[in-house]
């Protein structure tokens, strides 16, 4: 009857510690090699140039055309992805992950409300004989008092009701911002032609990895404009090679310089 008694006990004390463990269990961190694809949580388009941070280390990379990307980190490290048009998304690596997979991470785009579109049949119109005014390409769904121009402070006298629309109307403000998006979005797409990482490969003879690595280091010296022509990112990308080499030579070349020893100094005394 004892022993009987001590076997129960001694199994629901193992049982308590099994579960204790399986609550505090962790992960030990382990240098891996992440292989990875950004895609469109909405469609499984490929994502491309995305931008992804290392939260500890804080260096990343950029996904290519294809949405794919590759980087050395720990395995309990949080990854940042970042691009135009999409939320900003943290990613983690499952625990079980070996590095000889690629897995796929979802990012969700933003969308902007731009209002009601109007669909309206061609066809030839009668002449009145009354002059229309000339055609312009802005959104009427975009447009806003003046061409979507401030309205000058003359109009808060002869116009008060106009005037205060454009500054205190909450549609005037999301109508500004969505065109503000549209910008960029636009601005971004010609950019990105011009300056990603095959044009970079082409024009220094770089692999992917290094390419990643110089874009990460060219990024930070901050001395290309947004706006940047084509001809401007070529010649940025082919001087600051240069420099870029430089001092890479010229940190592996202290890295091989011995240290003095301790009783030098004295002894050239």
């Amino acid at each position: 009857m004892r022993f009987l008694y001590f076997t129960s006990l001694l199994i629901i004390l193992v049982s308590i510690k099994g579960f204790a463990q399986d609550d505090t269990e962790t992960v030990d961190p382990v240098l891996i090699k992440l292989r990875g694809r950004i895609l469109n949580i909405k469609d499984s388009s490929v994502v491309q140039y995305a931008n992804i941070l290392n939260m500890r280390t804080h260096s990343g990379t950029i996904s290519n055309t294809q949405g794919n990307f590759s980087m050395e980190m720990l395995n309990i490290d949080s990854l940042i992805v970042t691009s135009i048009g999409y939320l900003k998304t943290v990613i983690k690596v499952p625990a079980n992950y070996s590095g000889y997979t690629v897995l796929d991470y979802y990012i969700t785009p933003i969308n902007y409300g731009i209002g009601e579109v109007k669909v309206q049949a061609e066809g030839p119109k009668p002449n009145l004989g009354i002059e229309s005014g000339r055609p312009t390409d802005i959104d009427p769904a975009l447009r806003g008092d003046a061409f979507n121009q401030a309205p000058p402070l003359a109009a808060a006298f002869f116009n008060p009701i106009s005037y205060w629309q454009y500054y205190l109307s909450k549609k005037e403000k999301r109508k500004r911002e969505v065109r503000k998006e549209m910008a960029v979005q636009k601005n971004w797409d010609l950019h990105s032609q011009n300056y990603n990482k095959e044009k970079v490969m082409m024009l220094t003879g770089m692999n992917e990895l290094q390419a990643d690595s110089f874009m990460i280091w060219f990024n930070g010296q901050d001395v290309l404009p947004y706006l940047a022509s084509e001809y401007q990112i070529r010649a940025s990308i082919i001087e600051y090679f240069h420099y870029y080499q430089i001092e890479k030579s010229a940190s592996h070349q202290q890295s091989l310089t011995p240290a003095p020893s301790p009783g030098e100094g004295e002894k050239r005394k």
